[in-house]
């Protein structure tokens, strides 16, 4: 299958008020080294997002998800002064009993949600994760980061937001 640059999909799995957060530090040449994220990855041919973050969920944590218990929260814009584009489906779920498999991207950890902003997080995430905290609804968002990965705007809806 090929892998689809520029579309990617990201997962928070939610379980006793924590989200599983992924810390990259396995990956050579990785934009989000030593960075804390969420699981997800790039689309591979015919698949929906749906579908693209049930099977990295499965690939990075060995949990099988059912795909009726996704919850699609937003869409999200990247761009880079860099030159790099990125459009990523954001999802959130619950998460099956059990405990994840190793993940060859980084570490896994349970992280209780008002420790988050603890992590070395990307700026955008912080946005992200204030707006799912605050609302249910759906949203767009475009964050634009400068040539040295510095958040410099950001457009919620279409609006532009104080940063």
């Amino acid at each position: 299958m090929a892998r689809r640059e520029g579309l990617t999909t990201l997962c928070y799995l939610e379980r006793d008020d924590k989200y599983l957060m992924l810390h990259r530090v396995s990956k050579k040449n990785d934009i989000s080294k030593d960075k804390w994220i969420g699981v997800g990855g790039h689309f591979e041919d015919d698949e929906s997002p749906e579908e693209c973050i049930k099977r990295e969920i499965l690939e990075e944590t060995g949990y099988d998800v059912p795909l009726e218990s996704l919850e699609y929260r937003a869409i999200i814009t990247f761009i880079s002064q860099k030159g790099d584009y990125e459009l990523m489906s954001l999802f959130t779920a619950k998460a099956p009993d059990g405990e994840p498999k190793d993940c060859d991207e980084g570490v896994l950890t349970w992280v209780e949600k008002d420790k988050l902003f603890d992590l070395n997080l990307w700026e955008g995430d912080k946005i992200f994760f204030r707006l799912m905290e605050k609302s249910h609804d759906f949203f767009s968002l475009k964050m634009v980061y400068d040539r040295e990965d510095n958040l410099i705007e950001a457009v919620l809806n279409g609006k532009k937001m104080q940063l």
